[in-house]
Parts: C-alpha cells; structure tokens; sequence
C-alpha cells in the first residue's frame, strides 16, 4: 500500500533509532487498512525533539472513496483534548489562582451542596469525583448529566444565560467522591468552566491563547477554518456536507450551535489537530514544559502531572477488573504486558482512534490517528496498543 511521506527533521539513525521499524509501522498500517480494521493511517513520530517518521496510508474518509489519508489529515483528537484542559488547569495553579485541592464548589457553587461538596479539582483531573462516568463505561441502562442537559436545552427559552450546571446535577452521584476510577468526560466539562470562571476568557479561548498558539500549532483548534475542513477525515455523507459547508464559506464552527450546548465547554473531546501538531504539545512536555523559546508549564508541573496519582483506586469501566488504576494528573499511566514503553510515560487515546504517547525517559513521542472500519467492531487494540509496540522497538 503507498505511503505517502511528510516532513522530518532528519533520519532516525541520527537520533538513535533503527529505521526498518518504520518500515514495519508502515507495513502493519497497510495490512490493518487491508483487513478493514482502520480505514488508514496518520502518523508521527519524534525522538530527542526532532520528527523522524510522518507518513500516511490508507483512505482520508469513512465512506469509501478513494482520496488519500495525508501526513496533514486533520481530525477530531476526542479525548486527547483533556490533556490540553489539564494543561491549562496547571498553568492557573502555578499562577497562584487555584489549586489541586481547591473544592469544586469554591468556584461554581452548585458543587458545594451535598453530595458534590468533597469534589476537588484533583478528583475531576483524576477521574474519581463520583460522578457518572461516560456512556457505555458500565453494562447499566440510566440517565447521564448529558441526557439532563439535553432536557433542559429543549425547555430553556433562550433568555440569559443557559444554567447547564443545575439540571446536570440532579442525577447525584454513582459512587462516592474518591473511592473509584470512572472515566468522565462531563468532569472534564466542568474543568473547561472552572478554567473560563477563574481566568475570566472562555475556555476554548484560553487554551487557543495560552497553549496551543503558543507552541505554533497552526493546524488546531476547537474551531475548523476551511483550510483544516479542506483535509479534515470525513465519517459519513452527513459529516462530508458539514464539512464542504466549512470549506465553502456557508458555515462558520465558531458561531456554534445558537442554542443552550453552546454554554457548554467542549474541553473534554472538541479539539482537531494533526499528527504534527500533537507531537509539538508532546515535545513541550519532554522539554519540561517548553519549546522554541515558548514556555506552557514549569518543569515541577510536568514532573506533577506524570507522576502517579492513585493508589489502590479501582477501575471496573468497560469490563475492567483493575485492583489499582495508575492515572496522573489528566493523563493515563497504564502499565503492564500490553505497553512497552517506559515508567515515565504518558499517554491518551482518542475515540475513533487515536492515541498520542509521550516518554519523558526516552524523549520519544508518537502520535496517530488510525479511524475505526467495520473490522474493529467499535474498538480495537491491534491498532492502538499494537502499534505502540512497534514503535517504540525502534529505540536502540
């Protein structure tokens, strides 16, 4: 299958790597494309701060029509957005505004009433509030915070300012504050409003301003131009449509959706980037929080943030059995027989998929966007935990 190359800033044997790794990476990317596993490919990777591999396989859309996925494929990055989100909550505690175990309920008050008042922001960057986790997290059939906002988006007549916090409340919590792993992207919602109350800019805003410009991550963002739709991976007939609007200059994204959802920040999943983009905000994390002269966080933060957070917190999501979740601050620590990569590794998958991975031991970093075909059946690890293995055998 052809690959189509992108920019690198030299060849892997200058850093250290062994290049016929990539011939694998690449060749692996081709058979899953081939078995319908993933649709195609859009890679990066870098060692020592300098990109060694960008390439791309496979089809640039969900439908089956024969454009190529491209190096520079922009795609929705899901939950990686979270570890921008996080990001941002750092840098607002190393400005002295807040703190990790600042109560949720001291900036939006609706969390000060039981049972939400022993929330902290550590327990939403970590996962543990309580609070019901995403959809399809347990085998179980009930109401989500999403569900209730929906309701109260249908009944709210337009007037003031859209109460998304009250209503979503009203279903309580699923376990108490601190006793166990459950993956919510609601909680990271709430973030995005802590973010927006305390630095007084919306959050989307924020972290357009204070992380993403910052590191030159001109093809990002919480808002499509049409030059990103131009080359955006597309779903469905439905998500084309959308997206010829963008480009054509009949929809503008950054005007929302002119109801109650705009209220709502989309700082748990509403970033699109490309591979190369997401292995600058990687790099500033294996140069302590810089890169090119620009500084996101300080090096005790990111020290913080990849360090361990939990222990003996179990997780029971999607038919988990894990005794003690290692998770840090926003990003994922997992362990074990399925990873090869170092200690000091942080990571974070995206739905649909994609997954970018940062080892500060090493200082390599990947990310890749491998979009889900029929093969995979929702969800597969073949191109995910899979791929992660064959690049990091490159390390010599």
């Amino acid at each position: 299958m052809k690959v189509i190359k992108g920019k690198i800033d030299c060849k892997p044997s200058e850093t250290g790597y062994d290049e016929s790794r990539i011939e694998m990476l690449e060749k692996r990317f081709g058979e899953m494309t081939e078995k319908r596993i993933i649709h195609g490919a859009s890679y990066c990777i870098a060692h020592k701060g300098r990109v060694i591999a960008h390439g791309a396989v496979g089809r640039n859309n969900g439908m089956g029509i024969d454009t190529p996925m491209l190096p520079e494929t922009v795609f929705g990055v899901a939950s990686i957005t979270k570890t921008f989100t996080a990001t941002a909550i750092m840098q607002l505690v190393e400005d002295g505004y807040i703190r990790l175990n600042t109560y949720v309920g001291e900036i939006i008050p609706q969390f000060g009433e039981k049972p939400f008042n022993d929330i902290t922001l550590w327990h939403l960057l970590t996962h543990t509030s309580g609070m019901y986790p995403d959809g399809g997290c347990f085998n179980e059939s009930t109401l989500c915070q999403w569900d209730l906002i929906s309701e109260a988006v249908d009944k709210w007549d337009g007037k003031g300012e859209f109460d998304w916090i009250t209503p979503s409340l009203k279903i309580g919590l699923r376990r108490p504050t601190g006793k166990e792993w459950m993956y919510s992207s609601f909680g990271f919602a709430v973030l995005g409003e802590v973010i927006s109350r305390v630095s007084g800019m919306n959050a989307h805003d924020y972290i357009m301003e204070k992380v993403i410009r910052p590191l030159k991550m001109n093809d990002s963002g919480f808002c499509l131009t049409a030059d990103t739709a131009a080359r955006s991976f597309y779903s469905s007939e439905r998500h084309k449509d959308y997206i010829d609007k963008i480009v054509s200059g009949e929809v503008n994204p950054c005007d929302g959706e002119g109801n109650g959802w705009d209220a709502v920040p989309d700082t748990g999943g509403g970033i699109t980037s490309t591979v190369y983009d997401l292995i600058r905000f990687a790099n500033a994390y294996i140069n302590n929080g810089r890169l090119d002269g620009a500084r996101i966080l300080g090096r005790k933060s990111v020290e913080k943030m990849s360090r361990i957070q939990l222990s003996g917190i179990p997780d029971h999501c999607w038919n988990a059995n894990e005794p003690n979740r290692l998770y840090g601050i926003g990003f994922d620590i997992r362990h074990g027989l399925n990873f090869n990569y170092s200690d000091r590794t942080i990571m974070h998958e995206g739905a649909g998929a994609s997954s970018l991975d940062i080892d500060l031991e090493e200082g390599l970093a990947a990310a890749w966007f491998v979009p889900f075909d029929e093969g995979a059946n929702g969800w597969s690890a073949e191109p995910l935990y899979n791929v992660q293995n064959i690049i990091w055998s490159g390390l010599i």
